[in-house]
């Protein structure tokens, strides 16, 4: 499967079959943690609910509808990152992503992002706009796209229900002029 490299001790990897262990014993582990923020957790009780997952994902792949990674982190798998869809006729997606407890603080899900923002959406994808939508209490993963030069769009009110609760989300988006725009502006 396809490995991106992120730095000299992380890389973004296709999710497969053989990565439904490592990656229900980092859900497991980590279940409280993500519990927070996170609506799925319930339905992720055996190993084969992941394997479920990543075939799914596998799937999207397959229907040129984007493709999910594993982002790996010193030989063990810290987390995730993938796009919803891609709606090709609008040249729009939406990324979802998260992160173990134990690998935060380590600028990963930044570095993450902007690789796959980088290399798949705006670059072999050659998509217009890219979303993100985080819980407007989820500062942690509000600062990634803040972080990365996204433009917070607005507020969508109730719009996620977590477990007993409804949340709201803050959108934020980012356009290849603005992407390009900041990569040229480093180079300087």
């Amino acid at each position: 499967m396809r490995r991106i490299l992120m730095t000299e001790n992380s890389f973004l990897k296709q999710l497969e079959p053989g990565d439904a262990g490592e990656m229900y014993w980092l859900t497991d582990s980590n279940r409280s943690y993500l519990k927070e923020w996170l609506p799925w957790l319930d339905y992720t009780r055996q190993v084969e609910d992941t394997a479920q997952f990543i075939n799914m994902t596998i799937n999207q792949h397959n229907n040129n509808q984007g493709t999910h990674y594993g982002i790996w982190y010193n030989g063990r798998l810290a987390g995730t990152l993938g796009v919803h869809n891609i709606d090709w006729i609008n040249k729009k997606t939406s990324i979802g992503y998260w992160l173990g407890a134990q690998f935060q603080g380590k600028g990963l899900m930044t570095a993450a992002v902007a690789t796959y923002v980088d290399r798949l959406i705006f670059g072999s994808w050659d998509l217009e706009k890219v979303t993100i939508q985080a819980a407007t209490e989820n500062y942690k993963s509000r600062s990634i796209p803040e972080r990365l030069g996204f433009q917070q769009e607005g507020i969508l009110r109730r719009n996620e229900f977590l477990y007993d609760h409804f949340v709201d989300h803050a959108v934020y988006s980012l356009l290849r002029s603005e992407w390009e725009e900041a990569r040229n502006s480093k180079k300087r």
